[in-house]
C-alpha cells in the first residue's frame, strides 16, 4: 500500500506519520518548509513540495498511490480567529484543494480517500447524543466543511472508498489555541462562549491520529472522532484549571456571544457527540474517556515534532476550532 498525506507536519500529521511508518511500506507527504521536509525524511516518509491549488500538479503527485489522506488546514492565529477574513485560506483548502485531491484520486485510480472534517459543526441539540445521521449545520466561517465532504462524496460515486472523519475539539501539547486558553484561565477567565451547561465533544491529537490509521480499514462512510464522554463548558474549563492548579475561571456572559461572530455562534452550541460508530467499526478507542482525564496527562507530554520549544513557553495546549 502506498499512501499520500497532506498536512503531514500539522498537529495530527506529526503524530500520524510515525504510526503510518509502522503500518504501511511507502508514504509520500506534502510539506512546505525545509524543517518539515527534514523531519518527514527522518521519519521514513518521502516529502514533496506541492501547491494543492494547482490541479495538474496534484494529479501528477497523486498518481501511483493507493490511499490519499487529506489533513491540510490553515488555522489562523488565536488573536485573529474571530475575524471572518482570517479563515479565507482555510476555506480555499476545503473548497479548492479538497476538490483537486478528490478529482486527482479518481483520475489516478486511488482506492481510498480519507478527509478530515469537524464534529462541532453539528447543530445544537442540547443534551441529546448526536450520531453521524445528524446533518451538519455549519456557520458562515466554516461553511466550506460541506465542500470538503461533498468532494469525498463525488469520489465515492464510482464505488470507491470515501471516508470522512469528523474530529471533535482538539486538545494536545502543541495546538496554538490553548496557549490563549491557558493564558486567560490563569487570569481567571475562559474565552469559551455559550451556556455553562452546553456540551463540548473533544478528542486528543494522539487519538485523532490513531483514528486516521483506523480509517485505512473501515467501511466507507462518515465517522465521528471524539472522546467517550463529552463534557459541559463549565467542566471543560474548570478541569483544565484543576490540572493547572488555579481557581476555576469565569465564563463569558451570554450577552457577549453575538460579539464573537459566527465562530462564537458555533462554539456556543451544545454538541454531545457519539463515537460509537467508529469504535464498533474499527476497535479504535480514545486513550482517556474525557478531557477531564486527558488534561493532566497532556501536561506531562512533550511537544511532538520540530516545535519542541513550545514547552518552554506554556505547560499545555489544546484547541476547539
Amino acid at each position: 500500500m502506498k499512501v499520500f498525506v497532506t498536512g503531514a507536519t500539522g498537529v495530527i500529521g506529526r503524530r500520524l506519520i510515525p504510526l503510518l511508518r509502522r503500518a504501511v511500506p511507502q508514504m509520500t507527504t506534502v510539506a512546505r518548509s525545509r524543517a518539515g521536509r527534514d523531519w518527514l525524511t527522518m521519519n521514513g516518509a518521502v516529502p514533496i513540495s506541492l501547491d494543492l491549488f494547482d490541479a495538474p500538479a496534484v494529479r501528477r503527485a497523486v498518481a501511483g498511490h493507493d490511499v490519499v489522506i487529506n489533513l491540510a488546514t490553515h488555522i489562523p492565529d488565536p488573536s485573529r480567529m474571530f475575524l471572518p477574513w482570517a479563515w479565507r485560506e482555510n476555506d480555499r483548502l476545503r473548497r479548492v484543494a479538497s476538490a483537486n485531491l478528490a478529482e486527482a484520486c479518481v483520475a489516478a485510480g486511488v482506492s481510498r480517500l480519507v478527509q478530515e472534517s469537524f464534529a462541532p459543526a453539528y447543530p445544537d441539540l442540547g443534551r441529546a447524543l448526536i450520531d453521524e445521521s445528524t446533518p451538519l449545520a455549519p456557520v458562515r466561517y466554516n461553511n466550506t466543511i460541506l465542500d470538503a465532504e461533498n468532494a469525498v462524496g463525488r469520489f465515492a460515486r464510482g464505488g470507491r472508498a470515501g471516508v470522512v472523519l469528523r474530529f471533535g475539539s482538539f486538545y494536545g501539547p502543541d495546538a496554538l489555541q490553548t496557549r490563549e486558553l491557558i493564558r486567560w484561565i490563569k487570569k481567571g477567565w475562559a474565552p469559551l462562549p455559550g451556556p455553562p451547561g452546553a456540551y463540548i465533544s473533544s478528542v486528543s491529537h494522539d487519538d485523532a491520529a490513531a483514528a486516521v490509521v483506523a480509517a485505512l480499514a473501515v467501511r466507507p462512510g462518515v465517522y465521528n472522532v471524539v472522546d467517550d464522554r463529552p463534557v459541559t463548558h463549565r467542566e471543560y474549563v474548570s478541569s483544565l484549571a484543576d490540572a493547572l492548579h488555579v481557581p476555576p475561571p469565569k465564563l463569558p456572559p451570554s450577552w457577549l456571544t453575538p460579539l464573537f461572530g459566527s465562530l462564537g455562534e458555533l462554539v456556543s452550541r451544545s454538541v454531545r457527540v457519539s463515537n460509537r460508530k467508529l469504535r464498533h467499526a474499527s476497535g479504535w478507542t480514545p486513550t482517556h474517556p474525557s478531557v477531564r482525564e486527558g488534561w493532566q496527562a497532556m501536561l506531562t507530554v512533550p511537544t511532538v515534532g520540530a516545535d519542541s520549544g513550545f514547552r518552554r513557553t506554556v505547560s499545555a495546549s489544546s484547541g476547539w476550532f
